[in-house]
């Protein structure tokens, strides 16, 4: 007997808003939050696919994230948008956010928008991939539950930090980097866990500061960055421009507005958005076709573009569907019950 079961993509998206709905997610809000896990079963990501399900019932169950919130939005300069989510899930902040900034950077070449109380449970590549097939460069940030060790120290201090980036290709899909400032993902910790599986020694500490391969141990203790001090400070970075710069909390400020309810992390993301025709005007095209060589040169020894794999499992999730844990189906089935 299989231990996957074959999902198309509708019936992923299926699957993600009647449980969404079922632990008391406003519609709204389903229906935007349910697109982020689709995108992650689709491109072949499962730590930010259906699994996130399991990870979202836990904020709406523990109260951590408002089911029904409303995001409002506002300027605080001309070229700046600011969207308070008031408290729910980041996507349907962004969403009524990304128009406005758009039409800034359109503008005045460069914007910035500040996502502030909102909650955080999937990857950032969804948004700066939007913003670049809007013809945009875009970079996203946030930090997360202070989860992770800086360079030379055992203690949690900073989150997973995700920096992303996006950049427009014509004809193509665009250029997409998104990675955590931590060694790995926490969702890939946490997917070991769930298979009873080892992590390599160099991934985190237990909570006496020792390295372990123990899944459970290194969740309960602090994570490392990656590339030593150069992945420490990246960390330190997104911890200002996406909190204090914004009015947003600390890694350290959400895990203790979390209080121990084990929700998704509580803050801020920072984003912003740039218009290469602010820079270039009609040479906008002659500039992007020099980016092409760059990324010619890439490929052309063999060395792989970021994202590229999510868009080759992308086309493969098309037409075939995609294979889900049956364990964690049961899971979903579970929460959903």
């Amino acid at each position: 007997m299989s231990d996957t079961r074959t999902l198309t993509l509708d019936e992923v998206r299926d699957l993600a808003r009647a449980t969404l709905r079922k632990v008391g997610l406003g519609e709204e809000h389903v229906v935007a939050v349910a697109e982020t896990m689709v995108a992650g079963e689709r491109d072949g990501c499962a730590s930010h696919g259906l699994y996130r399900l399991l990870v979202a019932a836990r904020s709406v169950s523990s109260g951590v994230v408002v089911p029904d919130a409303v995001p409002v939005m506002s300027e605080p300069a001309r070229a700046l948008v600011r969207v308070d989510g008031g408290g729910g899930f980041v996507q349907l902040a962004f969403d009524r956010g990304r128009p406005v900034l758009a039409d800034k950077a359109r503008a005045f070449g460069i914007a910035a928008l500040a996502l502030t109380d909102v909650v955080h449970f999937a990857a950032l590549w969804p948004e700066v991939e939007a913003l670049a097939n809007d013809g945009l460069v875009a970079l996203a940030m946030t930090p997360s539950h202070a989860w992770v060790a800086p360079a030379g120290g055992t203690k949690p201090v900073f989150g997973t930090n995700p920096i992303a980036f996006g950049w427009p290709r014509p004809g193509g899909h665009p250029f997409v980097f998104d990675f955590a400032t931590s060694a790995v993902a926490r969702g890939e910790i946490e997917l070991h866990r769930r298979a009873g599986q080892p992590v390599p020694d160099d991934w985190g500490y237990d909570a006496e500061g020792n390295p372990s391969t123990d899944a459970q141990a290194v969740l309960a203790g602090a994570m490392r960055t990656f590339g030593g001090h150069k992945g420490s400070a990246l960390a330190a970075m997104v911890e200002l421009l996406a909190g204090p710069l914004i009015g947003e909390r600390t890694s350290a400020a959400s895990i203790a507005a979390d209080a121990g309810r084990g929700g998704s992390p509580i803050g801020g993301e920072f984003i912003v958005a740039i218009d290469p025709a602010g820079f270039l005007g009609d040479a906008v095209a002659d500039q992007l076709a020099r980016a092409e060589t760059l990324f010619a040169a890439i490929e052309g020894q063999g060395a792989r573009l970021p994202s590229a794999r999510r868009y080759a499992a992308r086309a493969i999730a098309g037409r075939d569907g995609v294979a889900v844990s049956c364990a964690l189906l049961a899971d979903i089935a579970q929460i959903a019950a």
